[in-house]
């Protein structure tokens, strides 16, 4: 069984950073690409940044490339997402994602967190 577990949201002001985090637990997930997506209020989810399972290879959103920053560590089971230069229309709740492939399309991505809070303001 998959689980993933974020940590690390919270309030930011403008310019500021947050750096969220995310353990990975069950079978093997240092073999899986993962990744993160966002959900605003009252919208759709919205991709942010993936990377590959071995970490050869990131994917980031138009919206935050340049200002976030994904990276994970193998023997932790974790992946990071770095946030920097946050704006107040980066207020949304934080989704760490897993694919089922050491690479993924944005679509490729089946198992989700529960979602931490980060408010830009």
């Amino acid at each position: 069984q998959v689980q993933l577990v974020e940590s690390g949201g919270g309030s930011a002001q403008p310019g500021g950073s947050l750096r969220l985090s995310c353990a990975a637990s069950g079978t093997n997930n240092r073999a899986y690409c993962l990744g993160w997506f966002r959900q605003f209020p009252g919208k759709g989810r919205e991709f942010v940044a993936a990377i590959s399972a071995r970490g050869d290879f990131t994917d980031y959103g138009d919206s935050v490339k340049g200002r976030f920053t994904i990276s994970r560590d193998n023997a932790k089971n974790t992946v990071y997402l770095q946030l920097s230069s946050l704006k107040p229309e980066d207020t949304a709740v934080y989704y760490c994602v897993r694919s089922n492939s050491a690479y993924s399309d944005r679509d490729g991505f089946g198992y989700w967190g529960q979602g931490t809070q980060v408010t830009v303001s």
